[in-house]
């Protein structure tokens, strides 16, 4: 065996190797992370728990965890009923509306989980034509916002973080709807910087005009 055909076959294991073991490696480290930033938030109720009923601390953290989860639950069981959305509406603006900030807050985490009409995660994939149709210039993007004058707000996200991105407000004329496109699809091009596009654009013979 040639020296080449040595570095070729060492080459070959080493990437496929790094290709198998590296997004799992990746995963594991963001569950740690994960796992860590809410152990650190409930250290406070594990160290009761740990006292009180002499549990290991891993047993501890899911206890807590576990009634944290409940106790969401029963809340917006709560607040879904008509006196307990009506006790919270009051709550809501005599206290939690004045401390600075709240509403701020709150209307991030609302478009991120989908809670409102217009949120992220409800965004249609959509083809941009950022500098009009007459320059071959496009982008795909997520129409998260319609406007009474025809106008449609754009998120555009940048690989690989696809939680970063810029917003454009563009004439309805400039969006192409991509009904045949999903989130998730799009999302996975981005992350790709890009790679696999060309199977999402070839979709759709012709794709609906917002």
């Amino acid at each position: 065996m040639s020296n080449n055909r040595v570095w070729f076959f060492i080459r070959k294991s080493l990437l496929g190797g790094l290709v198998i073991l590296l997004p799992i490696s990746i995963i594991a480290f963001f569950f740690k992370w994960i796992y860590d930033a809410v152990t650190s938030l409930i250290a406070p109720f594990t160290a009761l728990v740990v006292r009180g009923f002499g549990l290991p601390k891993f047993a501890a953290d899911w206890v807590v965890v576990t009634v944290l989860v409940v106790f969401c639950f029963l809340v917006g069981t709560l607040v879904a009923t008509r006196l307990g959305g009506w006790i919270w509406l009051r709550l809501e603006e005599r206290g939690m509306a004045r401390v600075p900030g709240y509403r701020a807050v709150k209307e991030v985490i609302v478009q991120l989980f989908g809670g409102s009409q217009d949120s992220l995660m409800r965004g249609e994939v959509a083809r941009v034509w950022l500098y009009g149709r007459q320059v071959s210039v496009t982008v795909l993007g997520l129409i998260t916002s319609r406007h009474d004058d025809g106008t449609l707000s754009v998120f555009v996200p940048t690989g690989p973080n696809p939680t970063s991105g810029f917003i454009y407000h563009v004439d309805g004329e400039l969006v192409e709807r991509r009904p045949d496109i999903g989130v998730e699809q799009m999302m996975k091009t981005v992350v790709a910087c890009g790679a696999g596009s060309a199977a999402l654009l070839k979709r759709g013979e012709a794709p609906d005009r917002d």
